[in-house]
């Protein structure tokens, strides 16, 4: 087996992110750049699939997507990008100024640096964490919480469970007659929903996988093949996550295209729609110090 180079660290990673949503025209969906982005930082596609082992609670999560998601973040805590509730991310002013000057972002890095330790700290207080347990993590490996917790219990439900989520989801998203098949005859279609744009309605079929790892290319091919005859619009979802030869599959030219939904965008779907997850809003209160006051008071 070749040797696989290192994976760039997270703030390696952050110059080609900004880069790769400027170059989508300003804004660009996570998906997109999980394509983008490698190519830019000139990830080779051995390091795409190093994956998390099983246990990790991340297990069959690409390493290097993950960072990317990170990235993202960490780009959001320099105000360099901004997000908006549908998952679009978009370059913002500060950022365009680091796109001008890497070396500006290498320096802002202190700053960064500076939350992530103040984020940490606030994270063991609430866990009540040992400063030897909090040293012992990877900042790249400390995933949301509540998405790992989530995807647990989506993995461990029963396939017409799945199903008829899958069902409850694409009726929220406006698909109409949506039912569920799951027949020995339907080579591994599991419903069918009729979506409408405007004046024109077509079907669209959809399969569900409830995978601890990764969905590979074979599994996109065989989709489509399902398919053939019947229509050219499909979703594959999963719980897992999808290989990088699988997304280049389900968007071959000359192929009608399959629509990936990972376990990742599953979750952030859930919480759109609020579907099994109670989502409470925060109020956060800046105070600044009026030091004129209390010198006059």
């Amino acid at each position: 087996m070749t040797d696989v180079k290192p994976l760039p660290k997270i703030k390696e990673l952050l110059f080609p992110t900004l880069k790769a949503i400027k170059e989508e025209g300003g804004s660009a969906t996570k998906s997109e750049l999980e394509r983008t982005v490698p190519e830019i930082a000139g990830i080779s596609e051995a390091q795409l699939e190093v994956r998390f082992p099983q246990g990790s609670g991340n297990e069959g999560r690409s390493k290097i997507l993950f960072r990317i998601g990170w990235a993202l973040t960490d780009l959001k805590r320099l105000e360099a990008v901004s997000n908006s509730e549908r998952g679009v991310w978009s370059v913002t002013s500060t950022g365009i100024e680091y796109l001008a000057d890497e070396n500006k972002l290498i320096k802002d890095q202190k700053v960064l640096q500076a939350k992530r330790s103040k984020s940490r700290k606030l994270r063991k207080n609430q866990i009540g964490q040992t400063e030897d347990q909090e040293d012992n993590i990877e900042d790249d490996e400390a995933e949301d919480g509540w998405k790992n917790s989530l995807l647990k219990t989506l993995k461990n439900i029963a396939p017409d469970a799945f199903e008829r989520l899958t069902m409850r989801i694409l009726k929220e998203a406006g698909f109409r007659n949506v039912e569920v098949l799951g027949k020995s005859g339907d080579q591994g279609i599991d419903g069918v929903g009729t979506y409408k744009v405007s004046l024109v309605s077509f079907p669209t079929y959809f399969q569900c996988k409830r995978y601890f790892g990764s969905v590979s290319a074979g599994a996109v091919r065989d989709f489509r093949g399902a398919m053939a005859g019947r229509g050219d619009k499909g979703i594959l979802i999963t719980t897992g996550t999808f290989t990088s030869s699988a997304r280049s599959e389900a968007n071959k030219p000359g192929a009608p295209p399959i629509d990936l939904i990972d376990g990742d965008e599953l979750c952030d779907l859930l919480v759109e729609y609020e579907i099994g997850v109670q989502v409470k809003q925060r109020t956060v209160k800046d105070i600044t110090i009026d030091e004129g006051f209390f010198k006059n008071v």
